[in-house]
């Protein structure tokens, strides 16, 4: 909506933060941006007046848990699993949503990291970064290893649902990381 969201590099800083920031990993101009959830979720700042802030443009949000898992059993139901079955009880898809380069060489069958030519069969094309955690501290283990995605469903006062994709895993990750860490966000068309 216009409202500017703060770059915070320090730290400390950013461990205290109750309102929207944002970074590039590792501090990196050449890097992604990553938000922290505040952000993600409009609270840019705490000016009563403006409540209800935007992130996503017009026309876009942040998807939700649900909608993360409407895309999961899409992949799953659709021959995205990455040995092309359709597995409605589990997922093996996180090959066909990562991209075809950047992630740490691995050799158990079906994961990100293992013949990286063939990922990215779904077009989602989830490029590895690390993240920024609640203390500040950028975890990258080098880049290669992991990328987490924000959702817009909140876990508890402290935390959101997330999903992950990591180098050596076959399937999508849920879980959740504390709303001080720093994330990259996926948008959903209205």
């Amino acid at each position: 909506d216009g409202t500017p969201i703060p770059e915070v590099t320090d730290n400390a800083e950013w461990e205290s933060l109750t309102t929207g920031a944002w970074c590039y990993l590792n501090n990196d101009p050449t890097k992604p941006r990553f938000y922290n959830w505040y952000a993600v979720m409009g609270i840019h700042d705490i000016d009563p007046n403006t409540p209800n802030k935007e992130f996503a443009p017009e026309g876009w949000h942040v998807p939700t848990d649900a909608e993360w898992t409407t895309l999961e059993e899409y992949l799953n139901a659709n021959g995205y699993n990455y040995d092309d079955t359709t597995n409605l009880y589990g997922n093996t898809i996180a090959k066909s949503m990562a991209s075809t380069s950047g992630w740490n060489s691995s050799s158990n069958t079906g994961v990100p990291g293992n013949d990286q030519s063939l990922n990215n069969s779904s077009g989602f094309n989830a490029s590895v970064f690390g993240k920024r955690i609640l203390n500040g501290l950028f975890y990258t283990q080098g880049d290669g290893y992991i990328i987490t995605f924000w959702t817009s469903t909140e876990f508890n006062n402290f935390s959101s649902y997330s999903r992950t994709l990591r180098y050596e895993e076959i399937w999508l990750g849920r879980g959740y990381n504390n709303k001080k860490s720093a994330l990259p966000v996926r948008l959903v068309k209205n």
